[in-house]
């Protein structure tokens, strides 16, 4: 295991930068996820980690030793991609196995190692299969058992899940955590998908335009979040944002206001019929779609032009068209500046 240390790291093709001099430390043992729209620069970033990427400017530390001018193969860590990338022609063995092709490990050593990582992964009863006669989370085990068996210093994972179906994704971001929690191997994981993120990293690093924009647990990024665009990219369904202003008895929600006022989902509760707000603000709008989740319904809501999502009671449907109030606790308000978009705390 190792640490690895980013100290402003660059990566420019030509005259456009697309990683711009970023800072982090990602500590011996620590599962690490990049977050952040396509084009952002995290997948960028996870290639000059890896080697596959030349560095432009800065420092890249793995270990405490600056690897820049190092060769992929020299710096003891594995990557598993998007696409499996492994063998069609080959068993499971073999293509667990490939990684130590080139290794002085004896043959006992080799197959003991991938019969390991085999057990581990629960792919013992697939070894000699071929990966066509695997379904998709089969196949990204094999990938990860790949790199699992070379006993590397450091994971890196680029979008492994985003191609599995919904079911499938679930499932595997759990046995990857379970993965992690056991072999103890410090793990960089680049995803778009915000629930991955939430859901596996120790640390999530926010990403926009090749910056860093918080780095933070996924509490604190749901908590705390820094400025507008982490604060709707963190969290499922996105934060609403509207126009409002400041005034002497706390926010006032209307056009031309010189804050953002955002409310999660889960905090802007739909009012039944009758039921009175009590403390807190109340909304009230149109609704324009509903959607029945089992345990919650999320409500859409139209109010004074702007699109707001709330959450009401399993059995509280209410049909489009309707007037609706929805109440936000006391302290469930977070405000941006509405010039910069920076976080002005919460009320």
């Amino acid at each position: 295991m190792a640490t690895i240390e980013l100290e402003k790291l660059v990566k420019r093709y030509g005259k456009l930068d697309v990683v711009r001099g970023i800072d982090l430390q990602i500590a011996d043992g620590e599962f690490v996820v990049f977050v952040g729209p396509s084009g952002c620069g995290k997948s960028t970033t996870l290639r000059m980690i890896a080697g596959l990427e030349d560095i432009s400017g800065g420092r890249l530390k793995i270990g405490g030793e600056v690897v820049n001018e190092r060769e992929p193969k020299q710096r003891n860590i594995a990557m598993v991609f998007q696409n499996y990338a492994i063998y069609p022609h080959m068993s499971v063995r073999q293509n667990i196995g490939f990684g130590l092709y080139t290794s002085k490990l004896s043959k006992v050593e080799k197959d003991k190692r991938i019969e390991q990582a085999a057990r581990i992964l629960g792919l013992e009863a697939y070894l000699e299969r071929r990966p066509a006669a695997l379904s998709g989370g089969q196949r990204q085990r094999v990938a990860i058992g790949r790199a699992m068996v070379r006993n590397p210093s450091a994971f890196l994972f680029d979008e492994p899940l985003s191609n599995l179906d919904a079911q499938l994704r679930s499932q595997m971001r759990i046995e990857i955590k379970r993965l992690h929690q056991r072999l103890k191997t410090t793990t960089v994981y680049v995803t778009h998908d915000q629930v991955e993120a939430m859901t596996m990293a120790d640390r999530i690093v926010v990403m926009r335009d090749g910056n860093i924009l918080q780095t933070g647990t996924p509490t604190d990024l749901y908590e705390n979040p820094v400025d507008v665009f982490t604060a709707r990219f963190i969290g499922s369904p996105s934060m609403n944002l509207m126009a409002g202003r400041k005034n002497g008895h706390g926010v006032e929600i209307g056009k031309g206001g010189d804050i953002l006022v955002g409310i999660r989902p889960h905090n802007l509760i739909a009012l039944a019929e009758g039921e009175k707000g009590g403390d807190g603000l109340v909304l009230n709008g149109t609704v324009t779609a509903v959607e029945p989740l089992g345990p919650e319904t999320l409500v859409h809501l139209d109010i004074d032009g702007t699109s707001v999502i709330a959450t009401a009671p399993a059995k509280f449907i209410p049909a489009a068209g309707t007037a609706l109030s929805c109440r936000a606790a006391p302290g469930s308000l977070y405000l941006f500046d509405a010039r910069t978009e920076k976080s002005l705390g919460r009320q």
